[in-house]
């Protein structure tokens, strides 16, 4: 059912100042390590494998790619094997077939595809956006080979799309593809980008990162269809039903949410962290939605503590006054 392509090999070690030295990124890349396409039944998925030793896999949300995760791996590859795939959520080089599952339910099949493709087990999975609520189906669908599960600033629960961002859904069932060749069109003005973005990342985004995100949007229309037909079927129906399964997830979890965020309410982390039964809550203070753009080495530092840690009981890991639930 499955097959992987090794694209291109680069030894990691062999590059001078690896974690010191950044250098111009490959359009939706991480910027180093071992570039491989998977072959699932929706088509091939591109991901980069970087780093030995424990497994974390990165789960981008839309209009991003596996980019955003850039910082976080040069900070984690060297304890730890980071898998970055880039889902077909707009951000991503190589369309999916045009009968591919696009669901949430669909996406989250991708992530364990790859996983069960790879053959990894005891997997950590590391969540951000939409990408988050895609862990969550994950965890609920398939969740034999994950030991552990990292949540930052995510959709939850009823809010899969958070309500100011409905109008995407929306537009893209009215409209389809149509709404998306609008949106890239928008998003072919460096300042429309900008705006965009900021209201996710406080932290200034390079334009090479900007065009890593935005780039194949607004030249591929199979791109752009994937998109659509993802925004299409987005519905709150997912994230609900992934949250019957919280409390029969008993391995460790992860919440660290930034305390900025336009979208994502601390009342969510506060409601994941009460329903997993073995979760601890941090605040990344001064972060937005994209805490791995705003605050990178906080985020790293906080999965290498996750693991440091031994695991705690149910609600050892309340902050409390982290925050108000406002």
């Amino acid at each position: 059912m499955y097959r992987f392509i090794d694209i291109v090999s680069i030894d990691v070690m062999s590059i001078a100042g690896y974690h010191l030295v950044r250098k111009p990124r490959e359009e939706g890349t991480v910027g180093a390590g071992t570039q491989r396409e998977v072959r699932l039944d929706g088509g091939e998925l591109r991901y980069r494998d970087v780093g030995t030793g424990p497994v974390l896999v990165f789960v981008h949300g839309i209009l991003a790619n596996g980019t955003l995760w850039r910082d976080v791996v040069e900070r984690l590859s060297g304890k730890f094997r980071c898998i970055v795939p880039d889902l077909p959520l707009g951000g991503h080089s190589v369309p999916m077939l045009p009968d591919a599952d696009m669901s949430p339910l669909g996406v989250a099949r991708m992530v364990a595809g790859l996983i069960e493709t790879l053959n990894l087990r005891d997997v950590t999975l590391v969540g951000n956006d939409t990408g988050g609520a895609i862990c969550q189906i994950v965890v609920s669908d398939r969740p034999e080979r994950v030991g552990r599960l990292v949540l930052t600033n995510c959709d939850a629960y009823e809010a899969f799309f958070p309500a100011p961002l409905r109008p995407f859904q929306y537009l893209a069932r009215l409209f389809g593809t149509r709404f998306v060749d609008f949106l890239a069109w928008v998003l072919g003005a460096r300042f429309a980008q900008r705006a965009l973005f900021k209201t996710v990342a406080i932290r200034h985004i390079e334009e090479s990162t900007l065009d890593a995100y935005a780039g194949r949007l607004r030249q591929d229309p199979d791109i752009r269809r994937d998109l659509a037909r993802f925004l299409g079927q987005v519905s709150s129906r997912y994230t609900l039903r992934a949250a019957q399964s919280f409390p029969r997830f008993d391995r460790p979890v992860l919440i660290a949410w930034g305390d900025k965020d336009m979208f994502f309410s601390p009342r969510l982390a506060l409601r994941l962290q009460h329903d997993f039964p073995d979760a601890r809550l941090e605040a990344v203070v001064g972060s937005r939605a994209f805490v791995p753009e705003d605050d990178p080495g906080q985020l790293a530092r906080l999965i290498e503590e996750f693991f440091g840690e031994a695991t705690r009981g149910p609600g050892d890991g309340l902050r409390e006054g982290v925050f108000s639930g406002d």
